[in-house]
């Protein structure tokens, strides 16, 4: 046997010199110089080489801010979160929660995440409970003390389904086109709480509004095609948008339309339910196009519009443009972040960019005091100054997490990194998740990490705080608290 396997790997070495070769054979034909060798040879220019990848995925800090403090307010008690992002300016800089960060209790709540279902919505908090909805639709409002459940709704039409399949490519952060696929439910859309309702967009291509208290329901508006964000809430007005890059205002009383704007159409998307933000009369779509435009919240009428978009020559998912993370509003500026690698801040009024970075990513940037928290795809937590975007320091979250998974007799493993969801600011403390099912604390100032809980699952979607504890909904439909 051991002769055997040994003949095996043998055959594999062969075969993989082979292709090698094949494939050096191969380049030599390939026009212009692609897959040529990055190895100098003597008649290369002069001048040195630098790495594209490097340059694109790297971000350095400022001499100029070495060594230098910053301003973090301190944190304020928290008796509501009524929207995804908290706010209707999906903002919310540093709150009182889990001092002791201990798991208080779990809860399941519905179905999970699987090759149908996908759990996107991110709890809302309100008059003592914590509302979520599962994979499928189904919206549970929970005791945010105990645990216990208070009421279940499922809000998928009877016989409905979405409005054709999705195709999913490269889970744990998954994106979508809309194309037939694998993924042939609802997904997406979110909650809100608002005047004593809770406001449910689902990707069953409806728009709902339940009693927030008894869970029955108070109107149902259908739409043409799923809603992919969570619903914002500002001024009688809730705010959605479709797949299809269409922003929806709804009457909060009646659930009839009052306007809609319809941005660049662009199938391929990151599989997270975004949001838009409002503020004042100004409403911030944010569309999987890396479209960043700016309505008035009154008629819907276009103020600017920003592309956060750029094509890189080292990966191809560059191509995918989708703002996945909320546009945060803070003191008159617009901090928004792209799949693609571009990060701005962007003056409300007219969208004039105060400052650009190059870092893609799918969480919201998180603005508090001098600074801006962001979490890049790549796994790394970078602090921002607010006013000129210089950068005070980076830290590789995956750092001593990444690992090798699969593979054949030794070869083909998968380069497994953790995916990681927040920040949120807590009791001094930078909280995030991730995908190895673990919530995890960081010191503010210098980003090393302070203390780590397990969740018992998967977690992709940004802890919210309400009254003294942090709630995490997992992947496989738990609610954790956290005190």
């Amino acid at each position: 046997m051991t002769r055997v396997k040994r003949a095996v790997k043998i055959l594999a070495v062969v075969g993989l010199a082979a292709t090698v070769a094949s494939c050096a054979s191969a380049r030599r034909i390939l026009p212009f110089g692609l897959g040529q060798d990055d190895t100098p040879q003597a008649t290369a220019s002069e001048g040195d080489r630098i790495s594209i990848l490097s340059f694109e995925q790297s971000l350095t800090p400022s001499a100029a801010l070495s060594g230098r403090d910053f301003f973090v307010p301190g944190p304020t008690a928290r008796t509501a979160w009524p929207m995804a992002g908290g706010t209707a300016e999906n903002l919310v800089e540093h709150s009182i929660a889990a001092p002791n960060f201990e798991v208080a209790w779990r809860r399941g709540v519905g179905r999970g995440s699987s090759r149908t279902t996908q759990v996107m919505a991110p709890p809302v908090a309100a008059d003592g409970r914590i509302y979520v909805m599962d994979g499928e639709s189904t919206v549970t409002a929970v005791n945010a003390t105990s645990g216990d459940v208070v009421w279940r709704r499922n809000v998928k039409p009877e016989g409905r389904e979405a409005a054709g399949g999705v195709a999913v490519v490269g889970l744990p952060v998954p994106l979508v086109g809309s194309g037939g696929g694998a993924l042939e439910g609802g997904f997406g859309g979110g909650l809100a709480i608002a005047g004593g309702r809770l406001f449910v967009a689902s990707g069953y291509r409806t728009m709902s509004a339940l009693d927030a208290a008894t869970g029955e329901v108070v109107w149902t508006q259908p739409v043409d095609v799923p809603i992919h964000s969570a619903p914002t809430v500002a001024a009688g007005r809730v705010y959605v948008i479709d797949v299809d890059n269409q922003i929806i205002a709804f009457n909060t009383q009646t659930g009839l339309q009052d306007w809609s704007y319809r941005g660049i159409v662009e199938p391929a998307r990151v599989m997270r339910a975004s949001s838009p933000a409002v503020s004042g009369d100004t409403v911030i779509a944010p569309f999987s196009s890396g479209e960043v435009v700016a309505l008035r919240a009154s008629n819907g009428q276009p103020v600017w519009n920003q592309v956060l978009s750029r094509t890189s020559r080292t990966s191809a998912l560059s191509e995918i443009r989708d703002i996945a993370g909320r546009p945060v509003v803070s003191r008159g500026f617009v901090y928004a972040i792209g799949h693609s690698g571009v990060m701005q801040a962007m003056d409300i009024r007219t969208g004039q960019p105060r400052w650009t970075l190059p870092v893609g990513g799918v969480n919201a940037p998180l603005p508090a005091g001098d600074v801006v928290y962001v979490v890049s795809k790549n796994g790394e937590l970078t602090v921002v100054n607010r006013d000129t975007g210089a950068v005070y320091w980076t830290r590789n979250l995956n750092e001593g997490r990444i690992r090798q998974e699969g593979g054949v007799l030794g070869f083909f493993d998968r380069t497994v990194r953790p995916e990681w969801s927040g920040p949120v600011l807590a009791s001094n403390r930078l909280v995030l998740v991730n995908s190895d099912g673990e919530a995890v604390a960081f010191d503010i100032k210098t980003g090393a990490q302070t203390a780590s809980i397990r969740l018992g699952g998967a977690a992709y979607l940004a802890p919210i705080a309400y009254e003294g504890a942090l709630y995490v909904l997992t992947d496989n439909g738990d609610l954790v608290s956290i005190r």
